[in-house]
């Protein structure tokens, strides 16, 4: 197998800003989201230590996931940057300054949320999650730092567009209200989420990735078997929790019929 071996981009560190401008702003969202949840929510004040630290922390993941959704599809289908075509540059090579700087205010976020739940673990989740942010952060900083791999970084980083409905499932659930019709509309729309973005989205990712496997090969060696590995193990984690999230809906519209 015959590889084109990268250059290292010595001289673009530009979205090193964008890195440290996010862990920035994660820590003003986690303040704004305690301040809004004090003002708005009476209940907040009667949770616990633990639950108002997840409570925060959430309005975190919810506007990284808001964020990186506008920007990928953006980037993806919008530009012209990963457009196809026989004269184009190769794929897997293509950048931008667009495209740098949404993968570098990702991976800040990556960052600032992994030392969160080392620093609070288990409070704020398990392995899993420290396997998830683990993986991610990996695939980011090697497409920033070589220069390849964006177009299937940015397809995964698509996937966050769940994450809104997990916490809305959470916060209607720390503030007692899992009868709700809300949490049982939101149940729906997290299924409905996750079957399109991380179950169908993989399919087709995968699809996509078969098809200009003569581009992939060209890759720098760490992208490129980093782009093997990583998303199955992605599509592993996501088919044990959308299986989770299937036991949860059927058993949320079991409860429902029956009481009506």
């Amino acid at each position: 197998m015959n590889f084109q071996v990268g250059f290292i981009r010595t001289n673009e560190f530009g979205w090193l800003f964008s890195i440290l401008a996010s862990i920035v702003m994660c820590k003003i969202i986690y303040e704004v989201t305690r301040l809004f949840s004090i003002s708005l929510f009476k209940g907040y004040m009667k949770l616990n230590e633990a639950q108002k630290l997840e409570w925060n922390n959430r309005g975190i993941s919810t506007f990284h996931a808001l964020f990186v959704a506008v920007a990928s599809i953006y980037i993806l289908i919008v530009s012209d940057l990963f457009k196809e075509g026989p004269e184009n540059e190769l794929i897997t090579h293509r950048t931008s300054i667009i495209s740098d700087t949404a993968l570098g205010i990702s991976l800040g976020y990556f960052v600032s949320d992994l030392a969160m739940i080392l620093w609070n673990y288990p409070a704020l989740g398990g392995m899993e999650y420290v396997l998830h942010h683990g993986l991610s952060m990996i695939s980011i900083i090697q497409s920033l730092v070589i220069g390849q791999a964006q177009f299937y970084v940015l397809m995964v980083l698509f996937t966050e567009t769940t994450t809104p409905f997990v916490n809305l499932r959470w916060y209607l659930d720390t503030a007692g209200q899992k009868s709700s019709k809300l949490y049982t509309c939101n149940g729906i729309a997290l299924f409905l989420g996750w079957l399109v973005a991380r179950i169908l989205w993989f399919v087709y990712f995968f699809y996509h990735m078969n098809s200009h496997f003569d581009q992939v090969q060209k890759m720098h060696p760490l992208c490129f078997y980093s782009i093997l590995v990583i998303p199955p193990i992605l599509t592993v984690m996501n088919a044990y929790w959308f299986w989770k999230i299937t036991r949860g809906i059927i058993k949320t519209l079991t409860k429902t019929k029956h009481s009506a």
